[in-house]
C-alpha cells in the first residue's frame, strides 16, 4: 500500500513538473512574441489572453499609466468595469488587492519598470491560487513589463528619429531658403548699385532706361503722367510713339495707383514712379510673352523709385527757375532797367530782345495757384510759344517772346483745364523792356472788356479794342454808365416793362448801317416789325435817327450797353 502511494505521488510530482516546464516554456515563447515589434496595446493583449494559460485565473483589466493615470487598455476588455477602473485609480501607483464580484481574490499587479509603475495586470480567481500560479503569473507580469519598456523605448526612438529627421528637413528648407534670400539680396544689392550709378551719373531719365534694359534684358519705356515718351532702352521702338487716349490713360494710372503695384496692359508691365502721392511718370516693360517674373517686378519697383525722385529733383531746379521768372515777371510789370532785365532773362533762358507781348489769364471756377500756372505754361509751351511766367493779383501773367496767337492759347489752356469758362487779355506790342507795364495794363484792360463782354469766355487783345479803349481798367464804369443812361435808359426803362427788345432792335440796326434787309435777317423779324420797332424807338426815345450826331451817341452807347454785359 505504501509502495503503491510512493508510486502515486512521484507520478503526480511528475506530471507537476512536466506541466509547470510546459508553462514556463509557454511563457518565454510568449516573451519572444510580445519583443518581436509589437506595440503596447498587442502587449497588453497578449498578456491578458495569457493569464488563463499559465493557472486559475481570469484576467480582469489591463492599465497603462502614459500620463500618470491608469487608462484601461485595451478599453474594451469583456471582464472590464468603470468601478474596477477607479479601483485602480485608488492605489496610486501601488499594487494590491482589488474586490472582483463574484470572485474570492482579486488582485491588481503593478509593472514597475525603471521610470515607475507603467502599467497594472488585473486578474481574480475564485479561490487564492497556489504559490506556484502566483509564481507563474508573477513571470507573465515581469515579462509584460519588459515588453512594454521595450516598446516604450521604440515609440521614443521613433518619435526621436522621426524628430531628428523633421529636423533635418527643416534645417534643409531653411538652408534653402537662406540661399535664395542671399541671392535675391544679391540680385537686390545688384539692382540698387546699377540704378544708383545711373542717377549719380547724370544720365538722367535715358539713364534710368539703360539701367532697367542692362538689369531685365526686356525693352523698356520710360514716360511723363500723360503718356509722352521720356527715354527708350531695347530694340522695338515704335516710330511714332503711340500716343494714349487722354481718358483712358488717365484711368489706367488711377488703376495702377489703386493696386501699389504694377499693372498689366497686354503685352506691357507698367509702374508708375510716384512722389508724396503724385504720379510722375511711368516705367514699362515689354513683355509680350508674359514671362517677367518676381526679380523683373522688383527691379522694375526699384527703378520707379529712382525715377521718381530723378524727376521730383528736375522738378525742384524747375521750381527755382520758375520762382525766378516769377521775381523776373514782377519786376518787368512794375518797370525796371533794361540792362538789368536783360541780364535776368539770359540767365533763366529766356531773351528779352524783340517784339514781345504781355497776356493775362483768368479761368473761372478755378483757383490762380500753381497748379494753374503750370497749367498755363504749359499750354504755352505745347504750342512752342517762349514765355517768361508769373501768378500776379489772381491772374496769371505771361511775357510772350513775338506776337501770339491769343485764340490758340485759349483753347490749349482751355484744354488742360477741362473747361472753357475762361478769358485772356494781350496787350500791345512792347520792343524794350521798359514799355512792359504800359502792355501789362493794356492787357488788363483787354481783359477786363472781354469778361464784361455778352461773351465773357474767349480772348481779346488791346489792339482790337477800338472804341473800347476808353473804357479804363479798374471797374469804375459810373460816367459810361451815365453815358449810356442819357441815351438808351427810356429805351432800357420801356424794355424792362414791356418785355421788348427795343435796345437790341437799335443795336442790330446800327451795326448794319441803317441797312433795312441786313437789321431784319440777323433779327430773324419782318420788315414791317422792324419798321414797326424803330417807329417806336424814335417816340420813346425822342431821339431822331436820321441826325447824324444823334445816331453816333446812340451807336456809341448801344456798343457800351453790349461791351457791359446789356445792363445800365
Amino acid at each position: 500500500m505504501t509502495a503503491t502511494t510512493d508510486k502515486a505521488d512521484r507520478s503526480h510530482r511528475t506530471t507537476w513538473g512536466r506541466e509547470h516546464l510546459a508553462n514556463l516554456y509557454s511563457l518565454s515563447v510568449l516573451a519572444m512574441i510580445m519583443n518581436d515589434g509589437r506595440d503596447e496595446r498587442d502587449i497588453m493583449r497578449l498578456a491578458l489572453t495569457s493569464v488563463a494559460a499559465v493557472g486559475p485565473c481570469r484576467a480582469e483589466a489591463g492599465f497603462l499609466t502614459p500620463g500618470q493615470i491608469p487608462v484601461r487598455t485595451p478599453a474594451e476588455w469583456p471582464h472590464a468595469t468603470s468601478h474596477l477602473d477607479a479601483q485602480v485609480k485608488r492605489l496610486r501607483g501601488q499594487e494590491g488587492m482589488v474586490p472582483v464580484p463574484g470572485r474570492e481574490w482579486g488582485w491588481a499587479f503593478a509593472l514597475h519598470a525603471r521610470g515607475g509603475v507603467i502599467g497594472y495586470l488585473v486578474v481574480s480567481a475564485r479561490s487564492r491560487p497556489a504559490s506556484d500560479d502566483c509564481f507563474l503569473i508573477h513571470v507573465l507580469v515581469q515579462q509584460t513589463t519588459a515588453a512594454l519598456a521595450n516598446a516604450m523605448a521604440r515609440r521614443t526612438e521613433r518619435d526621436h528619429a522621426g524628430e531628428l529627421r523633421q529636423l533635418n528637413e527643416d534645417r534643409a528648407a531653411v538652408n534653402a531658403r537662406l540661399a535664395t534670400s542671399v541671392s535675391d539680396l544679391e540680385r537686390q544689392r545688384s539692382v540698387h548699385e546699377v540704378l544708383s550709378e545711373a542717377c549719380s551719373s547724370g544720365a538722367g531719365v535715358a539713364g534710368i532706361a539703360e539701367a532697367v534694359h542692362r538689369l531685365t534684358g526686356y525693352p523698356v519705356a520710360i514716360e511723363d503722367r500723360f503718356g509722352n515718351l521720356q527715354a527708350w532702352a531695347g530694340p522695338g521702338r515704335p516710330d511714332p510713339y503711340p500716343k494714349p487716349n487722354a481718358e483712358q490713360h488717365e484711368e489706367l494710372l488711377q488703376e495702377a495707383a489703386r493696386r501699389l503695384r504694377p499693372v498689366r496692359v497686354g503685352g506691357r508691365l507698367i509702374a508708375l514712379a510716384r512722389h508724396r502721392g503724385e504720379v510722375l511718370g511711368a516705367v514699362t516693360l515689354i513683355d509680350t510673352e508674359g514671362r517677367i517674373g518676381e526679380q523683373e517686378e522688383f527691379t522694375l519697383d526699384h527703378a520707379c523709385i529712382a525715377l521718381a525722385l530723378e524727376l521730383a529733383h528736375l522738378r525742384n531746379l524747375a521750381d527755382v527757375e520758375l520762382r525766378l521768372r516769377r521775381e523776373l515777371v514782377d519786376d518787368l510789370v512794375t518797370g525796371t532797367d533794361d540792362e538789368s532785365a536783360y541780364a535776368r532773362a539770359a540767365a533763366v533762358g529766356h531773351d528779352l530782345h524783340g517784339p514781345h507781348y504781355l497776356a493775362v489769364v483768368q479761368w473761372v471756377g478755378t483757383a490762380t495757384d500753381d497748379a494753374f500756372v503750370h497749367a498755363v505754361g504749359r499750354s504755352a509751351a505745347g504750342l512752342r510759344i517762349r514765355s517768361l511766367l508769373a501768378r500776379r493779383s489772381g491772374l496769371a501773367v505771361l511775357v510772350l517772346q513775338g506776337r501770339p496767337s491769343a485764340q490758340a492759347l485759349y483753347q490749349a489752356v482751355g484744354r488742360e483745364l477741362a473747361s472753357p469758362t475762361g478769358a485772356i487779355g494781350v496787350g500791345g506790342r512792347c520792343d524794350t523792356p521798359a514799355e512792359i507795364p504800359r502792355s501789362y495794363r493794356e492787357a488788363l484792360r483787354a481783359l477786363e472788356v472781354r469778361q464784361r463782354s455778352q461773351s465773357p469766355h474767349g480772348t481779346t487783345a488791346f489792339d482790337e479794342l477800338g472804341l473800347y479803349r476808353i473804357l479804363g481798367p479798374g471797374g469804375d464804369y459810373r460816367e459810361v454808365e451815365l453815358f449810356v443812361r442819357e441815351w438808351l435808359g427810356s429805351l432800357l426803362d420801356y424794355d424792362a416793362a414791356h418785355h421788348t427788345e427795343l435796345v437790341q432792335t437799335l443795336a442790330q440796326y446800327l451795326e448794319c448801317g441803317g441797312n433795312y434787309d441786313s437789321t431784319a435777317a440777323m433779327l430773324a423779324i419782318h420788315r414791317s416789325t422792324l419798321r414797326y420797332r424803330l417807329q417806336r424807338i424814335r417816340e420813346v426815345s425822342g431821339s431822331d435817327l436820321a441826325d447824324v450826331d444823334s445816331r453816333l451817341n446812340l451807336h456809341v452807347a448801344a456798343r457800351v450797353w453790349k461791351i457791359l454785359g446789356g445792363s445800365a
